[in-house]
C-alpha cells in the first residue's frame, strides 16, 4: 500500500515530579533535605530516513507518544528521564501544523530531523530549595507537561525526472524500460495509481532518478480525479519528460492532449512553465506517430523525440538528452 499523506498526533512525555526527603541515618541527626528532582518527559523527533519508501507505516499507528520521566527520589537520586521516540519518514516529506495548515519543515534529505514535541522538563527536589535560613525545606516543584501536537505529513516524490503524460501514454513501460522498476503496466487508464521511482544507470559514473507520475485529466488542478494528489509529486521533479502518445484510447486529439496538461500544470503552479520539459512522443511502431512528431516540433518550436518503449527506438537518444539536460539544469 503506498500512502503519501497521513495525520498524526504527538504527546512528549511529561516530566517526573521533584522530592520531599531527609537524610536520616543513625549517626547523623542533622542530616538535612536530600530530595533528588525528576527525570525529563521524551521528545518526539521526526527524522527522513533513505529506504523508508512511503508513509504506509503511519496510516496504522497514527498516535505517537513519549514515555514520562520518573519521580525524584531520597539521596538526591534523579529521576530516569523518558525515552525519546523517533518517526522514520521518506526524505522528500513535509510537515505541516493541522489545525493551522502551515509548514513547519520540509524533510526533503536524509537525515533531516524536527522535534515534532518537547519532553517536559523534570521538577525539582527539595534538596534544591536549602538555604542558609531555610535548613529543612518541604517544598518540591511538579514536573511539567509534555508538548502535544497534531501533524500532517505529505510525502512529495524527489526525482531527477518526472514523465508526465494523459493515461497510457506509455509512462510505466519506459520506466520500466530504462530502470529495474516494475510498475504496473495494463492496456487501461489509470494502470498507476502512485509514483514509481527507478535508477536509470546510464554508465559507471552518470545516473539518474525516473519517477513515473500518474496520468493527469483535465481539471486536474481543481482537484477533479486525484489530481493534487498526482500533481504535488510533480513539484519535485527537476526536469520533465512529457510522453504524448499518437493514438489515444478515447481518440482525442493528441496535440490539444499535449496543450491540456500544460495548461493543468500551469494552473496548479506556474513555476511549472519554466521548468525545463522534453518533449517526447511515444509507441513509434503505430502510424502517425512520426507525423504528430513534426506537427509537435512546429506547435512548440523546438526538438521532439520519437520512440518505442516495446521495440526500444530512440531510448538511448532520449537517455543521452535528458543528461545532457540535467547537466545543464542547476
Amino acid at each position: 500500500m503506498f500512502v503519501d499523506r497521513v495525520e498524526i498526533k504527538v504527546k512528549a512525555g511529561n516530566g517526573g515530579d521533584g522530592c520531599v526527603s531527609f537524610r536520616r541515618l543513625r549517626y547523623i541527626p542533622k542530616g538535612g533535605p536530600d530530595g533528588g528532582d525528576g527525570g525529563d518527559g521524551g521528545s518526539v523527533t521526526i527524522q527522513a530516513m533513505n529506504g523508508v519508501n512511503n508513509l504506509a507505516g503511519l496510516a496504522q499507528h497514527k498516535f505517537w507518544r513519549a514515555t514520562d520521566g520518573q519521580n525524584g527520589q531520597g539521596s538526591n537520586r534523579t529521576g530516569r528521564g523518558g525515552k525519546d521516540v523517533l518517526i522514520q519518514v521518506p526524505p522528500g516529506t513535509i510537515v505541516m501544523d493541522a489545525e493551522k495548515g502551515f509548514v513547519i519543515k520540509d524533510l526533503a534529505h536524509d537525515g533531516e530531523q524536527l522535534v515534532a514535541t518537547r519532553g517536559g522538563r523534570g521538577g525539582k527536589g527539595n534538596a534544591r530549595f536549602k538555604t542558609a535560613t531555610n535548613r529543612a525545606p518541604r517544598e518540591a516543584t511538579s514536573g511539567k507537561p509534555g508538548e502535544s501536537r497534531k501533524f500532517i505529513l505529505e510525502l512529495q516524490v524527489i526525482a531527477d525526472v518526472g514523465l508526465i503524460g494523459k493515461p497510457n501514454a506509455g509512462k510505466s513501460t519506459l520506466l520500466s524500460r530504462l530502470s529495474h522498476a516494475r510498475p504496473e503496466i495494463a492496456d487501461y487508464p489509470f494502470t498507476t495509481k502512485f509514483p514509481n521511482l527507478g535508477l536509470v544507470q546510464l554508465d559507471l559514473e552518470r545516473s539518474f532518478v525516473m519517477a513515473d507520475i500518474p496520468g493527469l485529466i483535465e481539471g486536474a488542478h481543481a482537484g477533479v480525479g486525484l489530481g493534487h494528489e498526482f500533481l504535488r509529486h510533480v513539484e519535485r521533479a527537476g526536469i520533465l519528460v512529457h510522453l504524448v502518445e499518437p493514438c489515444p484510447q478515447d481518440e482525442t486529439d493528441p496535440i490539444q492532449n499535449y496543450r491540456s496538461i500544460r495548461e493543468e500544470l500551469t494552473k496548479y503552479n506556474p513555476q511549472f512553465s519554466e521548468r525545463p520539459e522534453l518533449v517526447v512522443v511515444t509507441k513509434a511502431e503505430l502510424p502517425g506517430a512520426a507525423e504528430l512528431r513534426d506537427s509537435l516540433k512546429q506547435e512548440i518550436g523546438r526538438d521532439v523525440f520519437l520512440i518505442s518503449a516495446v521495440t526500444g527506438q530512440g531510448l538511448s537518444v532520449l537517455t543521452n538528452a535528458i543528461s545532457r539536460q540535467l547537466e545543464a539544469t542547476p
